[in-house]
């Protein structure tokens, strides 16, 4: 099934007063993907900047951008439309002896950093559900399950900077708490992993032409011979109305606005996505 959305994306900083310099990069665009076709996309900064656009080491879309004038706000603007198809993420019967022939090719998706460190407990229920589990997928389905059933979304339970252990021992967080808990269950086991952002429609019964607050999202990917998508934070494979944006080691890896200024003595972040089913 394939169905057509717009996304518009609008973020940016109002500063406490004027800057003079600011340096910044967006990953805020869509992926072409065999599951994406991007129909139009249109990147909007103001005030105009100058500006380059490049695939970073991960295979993300980047957008940076510098301005050397004054100005006490700043606009990112991404529009994009596009056709998604549902996942064909397909299990496999490879099994964590035979995954272990693949680490020296992902060993960058196996590293255990702080933001993703399961902690002791996750990595030892994790481990007990690899002991009783044939194949990759079958644990990673059913640590998915697990973190689903134990964890209670709770936005503002968490930050940004918040690393998985904080988050499994409160039992709280959001979908960047579920990804790095997954991930970092994963690579404990010796599964590379990898974080996707992107955006996800909140409900499926959306009429064509209904515009819906959306939510950027985040779920994983781990390697089964092929990359499997899945979303633990809704213990799902992802479908139509998931739209892949960024894929990483973790959060910091995709960050949808980033950057730095000068000449000022603060800012205030604004976010806001608006999702349209187009057909």
């Amino acid at each position: 099934m394939t169905t057509t959305l717009r996304i518009v994306h609008n973020t940016g900083f109002t500063y406490s007063n004027l800057v003079s310099d600011s340096f910044n990069e967006i990953r805020m665009s869509p992926l072409y993907t065999p599951q994406q076709l991007i129909r139009e996309r249109n990147v909007s900064i103001t005030p105009r900047p100058w500006s380059t656009e490049y695939i970073d080491y991960w295979g993300t879309h980047v957008t940076a951008f510098e301005l050397h004038e004054p100005h006490d706000q700043l606009l990112v603007r991404v529009s994009t439309t596009l056709d998604v198809e549902a996942s064909v993420s397909e299990q496999t019967t490879m099994t964590l002896e035979e995954v272990t022939e693949f680490h020296d090719r992902w060993n960058e998706f196996l590293e255990l950093s702080r933001t993703v460190d399961p902690g002791d407990d996750l990595a030892q229920r994790a481990a007990s559900i690899a002991a009783n589990s044939a194949t990759v997928d079958e644990i990673a389905l059913r640590i998915c399950s697990m973190i689903y059933e134990d964890m209670t979304y709770s936005p503002g339970a968490t930050e940004v900077s918040s690393v998985a252990s904080d988050a499994w021992e409160n039992r709280q967080g959001v979908c960047q708490d579920y990804s790095h808990l997954v991930v970092g269950a994963l690579r404990y086991l010796g599964i590379p992993a990898r974080y996707v952002s992107g955006y996800v429609m909140p409900r499926k019964e959306v009429q064509v032409g209904e515009t819906v607050s959306g939510e950027s999202h985040a779920w994983v990917q781990w390697f089964n011979g092929d990359w499997f998508s899945y979303d633990p934070t809704n213990d799902c494979i992802p479908g139509e109305h998931h739209v892949m944006v960024g894929q990483g080691r973790e959060y910091n890896d995709v960050v949808p606005l980033r950057g730095m200024f000068s000449g000022g003595s603060g800012s205030e972040m604004f976010v806001s996505v608006n999702m349209t089913k187009v057909r």
